[in-house]
């Protein structure tokens, strides 16, 4: 295949030219940037991979995870260079590339956890900042060692969800998407003074669940407080929770009601909108993030690629959150 005209600002490889090529056609790679093979190939390196973590071997319901990082690359295809919402163009302030995807073991969850951690930290041996796309949500404990490792101490989480994930076990397992937090909690990798739930609703197993993870040093900003209290006062809530230290950002899409991604694996109703949750992210701007991922996009109950395109913004804008760490432009 020929080589497809890109946009080349500030010296950094963006996206392929849709004004000379069709968004429709070509490879799907996350917003039509330039593979990492492409950007590597020229020697230079890359600031922000987005790479995928196609696993969902930890799901308790419905399964297919494992599609969403393909699905999500699909969706992004009508993302573009400039983001108005932050005026600032994320693409030229730093070299972002599609890294692929991460080949992960589906018959062995402790293997796939350890591969994920060995490859997150091949890719960030560099200096990069990963956006991981998955996937359920047990890839966030191994990429929660990493982004900890490289910061040097435990990092501060925001954790975007319906649920709460910090449930001991399931049948028996340590790992599964249920439980990444609380073994995070455990390692003692995450920041006990900067961790928060945001979106969270539905039913629980019980008051126990909320006091455990009240001992885990957990603050929660359910989605009816998002709805009550409002987004300029949950912003400010959670900058103050995790100043300035390395913020790692955790998104699972259930955190959206079902009417806004309904290809999801464990949905609930009574969700963010998409506009509170873009909102929010875009309100974290200044803080430094060092890793994020978006989780639990499942394809095959999607519909009209609402999930899909959910989360490619998503993904988008901490991609721009990152971006602007990175160049030290922290907005107004």
């Amino acid at each position: 295949m020929l080589d497809k005209p890109r946009i080349v600002e500030n010296g950094n490889t963006g996206p392929v030219n849709s004004a000379l090529v069709p968004r429709y056609g070509g490879p799907a790679t996350f917003a039509l940037l330039p593979t990492l093979d492409e950007i590597e190939r020229d020697g230079r390196r890359a600031d922000v991979k987005v790479v995928g973590a196609p696993f969902d071997s930890g799901v308790s319901y419905r399964p297919g995870t494992r599609f969403g990082p393909s699905h999500v690359r699909q969706s992004s295809r009508l993302l573009r260079p400039y983001n108005p919402a932050t005026d600032t163009s994320p693409f030229a302030q730093v070299q972002v590339a599609d890294a692929g995807d991460v080949s992960l073991n589906p018959f062995n969850i402790e293997e796939a956890i350890a591969s994920l951690e060995s490859d997150a930290t091949t890719l960030t041996d560099d200096g990069a900042t990963l956006v991981t796309i998955g996937g359920d949500h047990t890839i966030a404990l191994p990429l929660l060692r990493v982004a900890s490792a490289r910061a040097g101490k435990p990092v501060a989480l925001l954790h975007f969800d319906a649920h709460l994930d910090t449930w001991d076990t399931y049948f028996g397992a340590d790992y599964t998407h249920g439980t990444p937090f609380r073994r995070a909690s455990e390692e003692g990798i995450i920041d006990r003074d900067a961790i928060c739930h945001v979106g969270t609703r539905g039913p629980l197993y019980g008051r126990s669940d909320l006091e455990d993870d009240k001992r885990m040093g957990f603050g929660i900003v359910t989605s009816a407080d998002i709805f009550r209290l409002g987004v300029e006062s949950v912003v400010k809530s959670l900058r103050d929770r995790v100043g300035d230290r390395p913020l790692y950002i955790s998104v699972d899409i259930d955190v959206l009601d079902p009417a806004h991604a309904p290809g999801t694996g464990t949905p609930e109703a009574g969700g963010m909108t998409s506009r509170e949750l873009l909102e929010i992210i875009r309100g974290l701007r200044g803080l430094n993030v060092v890793g994020a991922d978006i989780v639990e996009v499942s394809p095959s109950y999607d519909h009209a690629e609402l999930t899909g395109i959910a989360a490619s913004h998503v993904a988008y804008d901490l991609i721009t959150l990152i971006a602007d760490n990175r160049s030290g432009n922290h907005g107004a």
